[in-house]
């Protein structure tokens, strides 16, 4: 992704794929307001989220945690459950090249990324998405993909995020090549995610496993971490308050699973 956030142009990726990414802070402009699925809309997708719902919570998610515990500088996957929301379970692209993750993934809840994206002026968007592909293949399956060529996002990020470089609000266009599944069977599953547009690509290959909703259930009720939903193993007391401190900072947070979770935005 390439971002440009008060005048510094960022380069990463950001999503269970790939990502491109423009911002430029305080920018409300919002110029093409167009979804289009790349192939035919299956009656699942009566359940996915919007354009803008997608786009605004996935980068607020992505820049929710200052880069030591980001999930898309993540290298492993074990911050892959950092500040997830109930009802959607966001993936991580990387800055750049190729990263293999190992993710524990709650069952009952769809999950969502882009393969390649971007936030900036309406102008970024047009050119960016000329050149944009990607694909998503999930257990030998390629994946429907969506287009969204340029819709208005709202992004809140925290202090020292990798993804905007600060924290506070922006407003900007979001656009970009991105996946909504509908929620797995419990088990083992292999995602690939690959992505390109001007000159950026990235690639992540993840190795998920869904553990059955009354499993997770149960973690939650515990307060155990479920394997790979956030240090692996459970976090200290001075790291649950620096969880805290953070989540407060953020709109609809709760504790879930042990890890401190975001709610709706």
């Amino acid at each position: 992704m390439k971002a440009k956030v008060a005048g510094a142009a960022l380069t990463g990726v950001v999503l269970a794929a790939l990502v491109g990414c423009g911002a430029k802070s305080g920018d409300s402009r919002t110029g093409e307001r167009e979804t289009t699925p790349s192939s035919p809309v299956t009656p699942s997708a009566a359940g996915r989220l919007s354009s803008g719902d997608l786009q605004s919570r996935w980068w607020t998610w992505a820049a929710s945690e200052p880069e030591r515990t980001n999930p898309v500088a993540d290298q492993d996957g074990s911050a892959c459950g950092r500040n997830q929301a109930r009802d959607v379970w966001f993936l991580a692209g990387s800055f750049g090249g190729q990263v293999k993750r190992t993710c524990s993934v709650p069952g009952g809840v769809p999950l969502a990324f882009p393969l390649v994206n971007l936030i900036g002026e309406p102008s970024d968007c047009a050119g960016f998405m000329e050149v944009a592909k990607g694909s998503a293949v999930l257990d030998g399956e390629k994946a429907e993909t969506e287009e969204h060529r340029g819709t208005p996002v709202s992004v809140r990020g925290v202090a020292d995020n990798p993804v905007t470089g600060s924290g506070g609000s922006l407003t900007a266009t979001g656009c970009g090549l991105w996946v909504q599944l509908e929620p797995q069977e419990p088990g083992p599953h292999t995602l690939t995610i690959r992505g390109e547009s001007a000159g950026f690509s990235v690639g992540v290959d993840y190795s998920l496993d869904v553990t059955s909703a009354s499993s997770w259930s149960r973690a939650a009720h515990e307060g155990r971490l479920l394997p790979g939903s956030d240090s692996v193993r459970g976090r200290g007391g001075a790291e649950r308050a620096a969880d805290r401190a953070r989540c407060s900072r953020h709109r609809g947070c709760s504790h879930w699973a042990g890890a401190f979770v975001s709610g709706a935005f």
